[in-house]
Order: C-alpha cells, then structure tokens, then sequence
C-alpha cells in the first residue's frame, strides 16, 4: 500500500484518477482548492478510511508529516474558459505549485508524475506531434497562460530530476473526455453534448476542419497509473491517435444523441490549434499502452453522465 497525493483531484481526470488509485489498495491524499474542482467528483470517499480531502492551493508552501510514496501533480485550470478567467491563478500552479510539489517530493524522497498537455505544442507545425518536438506556442497570447506555465512546469521537473536526481515523469495529456466533465467548462465534449441533449445548435468554430483525437478518461488513467511504475523520466504522450475533424465529431455527437439540432459556425479563437494528434509510439514501447476505448463507447457513457445531469 503506498501512500499517493493528487494535486487537483476533486476535478476531471484527478478524480477517476483517485477512484482508481483507491481501487488498487493505495492511501489517497487529494489536495484541491475548488477553483475548477467539485467535490462531487470525491463525495463518495468521504467515508473511506484511506481517502483523505484537504482544501487547499499548493500555489502556497504546503507541507505534511505524513510520508508521502509518490505526488500526482494535476492542479490547473484546464479549460480555455478556465485558464482565461483565471490567467495568475493558472501561471502560478504551473510554476509556484509543481515547485512546492516538486519540493515536498524531495523531503518525503517520492515519486512524482506532472500531467502536462498537448498545448505545451501550441500550433503544431509537425504532424501528429512526437516528444521531441519543441512546439510552436505563442507565450503572450491569450492561451499562453496555460501553455507556458507547463512548459515551465517541465523544465524544473527535469531541472529536479537532473540536479537532484528526483524520480520523476512528465506525461502529455491529449484530448481526453468522459464523465465527470464540467457541463460549461467550454471544451468541445462537454459543450457539443449538452447542446445535442437540449436540441440546440452545436457550435463549430471555424469552418470545423481543424483536427482532434479524443481518449476516453479510463484509458488515460490506466496509462497514468502504468507510467507511475516505470522509470521513464522523459515526456510520454499519452492520447487517442484516432484523429477526426471537428466538424466530423460534432455530426457522430449528434447521430448518438439522436438530436434535431443543426450546426452553426463562429469565428475561430485566437491561437487556437488547427491540429491535434499525438504519437503514441513512446507509450507502445515504454508502457505498451494504447487506447481501447472506442470514441462511440466513450461517447455512450459520457452523454449518459449528462442526461443525468441536466
């Protein structure tokens, strides 16, 4: 039994994260502020012995006398709507929160995992996206909050990792849905879905042709929890390399929803990526890991979540 912290785990992925981690015979500490978190996500652990809840921003020095085996460190913003409303709050957990947690991995001698994204890529100019591919981001456009604070946020965890030899990882989250995702949270999942559901139009930005793949939250949590094991320390991608238009996605969530809505078009956001997809081939060989959840099997269980909710 190891004893595991999960910055962020009252939110999406931490969440089924911290269900899994529990699931497996571990201690669960989730540190979370709430400022994106719900603590719906973990209500149903609230009375288990080897769950604990602490409410707190790990922007903040946090420390803790209670051995810690290894930190998921999942604190962000993650949303385009989040990390706007919330620019200073999503800079400083990239950068003074993965040090903090950085920090407390150093004393307690733990194992530490960065969720980092795909947007560390920016704009891509190289298709799919491979690890040693150094991006093509915009750091003072509005998405540079977020793309530069996990840039930053891996830098000095492999500074910690070549300086004093930390045990850590870095794993490139792409696309990933399923349930548990904020109804508004401005993603296209969550926002196509709930606009299917109550028969509204779908909103594509652009003209829809830009690209996505999308991993079904389980899948990604079973690449986690393998990459945890290991001691790969460079970044691993991990992501659905199923790669679909946005237009052709937002007529399979129609379709599966059996919605009357029609699909109107806006203008494209500024930086947004005109292409998604990564190469998996690092996680085939270090974690033989690959998805196995189909977008239609994902998407069934995810529009049942929102059907629940609305």
């Amino acid at each position: 039994m190891k004893r595991v912290a999960v910055t962020g785990g009252a939110g999406f992925i931490g969440s089924h994260l911290i269900d899994n981690l529990l699931k497996r015979g571990n201690k669960v500490l989730c540190i979370d502020n709430l400022i994106t978190g719900n603590r719906e996500n973990i209500k149903h652990h609230m009375n288990n012995e080897n769950f604990e809840f602490i409410y707190y921003d790990v922007s903040k020095p946090f420390y803790t006398d209670i051995k810690i085996d290894f930190i998921f460190h999942f604190a962000s913003p993650a949303s385009p709507i989040d990390y706007q409303k919330y620019p200073i709050q999503t800079l400083k957990v990239g950068g003074l929160g993965t040090h903090n947690m950085l920090g407390l991995c150093k004393e307690h001698e733990a194992g530490f995992l960065l969720a980092s994204t795909s947007e560390v890529y920016g704009d891509p100019l190289i298709h799919p996206q491979t690890e040693d591919y150094w991006g093509n981001v915009n750091p003072i456009g509005p998405r540079g909050v977020y793309d530069e604070a996990k840039r930053f946020a891996e830098a000095i965890t492999m500074a910690y990792y070549r300086y004093h030899g930390l045990d850590t990882r870095i794993v490139r989250i792409f696309n990933t849905f399923g349930p548990r995702m904020r109804k508004n949270d401005g993603r296209v999942v969550p926002a196509f879905i709930n606009q299917a559901l109550l028969n509204n139009p779908l909103t594509v930005f652009g003209n829809g042709s830009q690209t996505r793949s999308f991993c079904f939250v389980q899948d990604l949590v079973e690449g986690l929890l393998t990459f945890m094991e290991t001691d790969e320390h460079y970044p691993i991608n991990l992501g659905n390399p199923k790669e679909m238009t946005v237009l052709e996605f937002a007529e399979i969530v129609i379709k599966l929803t059996g919605s009357q809505s029609d699909i109107i078009f806006q203008k494209l956001p500024v930086d947004d990526p005109k292409i998604r997809q990564p190469n998996i081939a690092r996680a085939q060989e270090f974690l033989n890991w690959k998805p196995k959840v189909t977008l239609e099997e994902g998407l069934k269980k995810t529009i049942e979540y929102f059907k629940e909710k609305l």
